[in-house]
């Protein structure tokens, strides 16, 4: 496990408080937000290895992120995308934008502490030995 630049977005702040904690503690870079707009404006600025996205954002969904994120050919990065969310997903967000996973709140921290740390190859999501 190395360290991983992680842009976090939560809307919750006390979740995105005890998350990005957690991350820090573990020795990542974290930068977070709990707006679509911040989440745009930190992935064009830091280029993560990991990006953490809550699906229900109060100005746009997480979603709407991601396909942006997709688009983006200037941007050299292609993020570990780990989905958040309270509510099941529609299948056809899951295969269209195909984040390399999701958690559905309530979610152990570990859990999520272990998918950052998982040395995860974005463009073929297969787990390196």
């Amino acid at each position: 496990m190395g360290t991983r630049s992680i842009v976090l977005v939560e809307d919750d702040e006390q979740l995105q408080s005890i998350l990005a904690r957690s991350l820090r503690k573990r020795g990542h870079d974290v930068w977070s937000t709990g707006l679509g707009a911040g989440a745009r404006q930190l992935l064009a600025s830091h280029a993560p290895s990991v990006l953490i996205l809550d699906i229900n954002l109060p100005d746009e969904t997480g979603w709407d992120v991601l396909r942006w994120l997709r688009q983006q050919p200037d941007l050299e990065m292609h993020p570990n995308v780990i989905m958040l969310t309270a509510f099941r997903p529609l299948k056809t967000h899951m295969a269209d934008l195909a984040p390399y996973r999701l958690l559905n709140k309530p979610f152990p921290i570990d859990a999520l502490l272990r998918l950052v740390d998982s040395d995860v190859d974005a463009s073929t999501g297969m787990v390196s030995p």
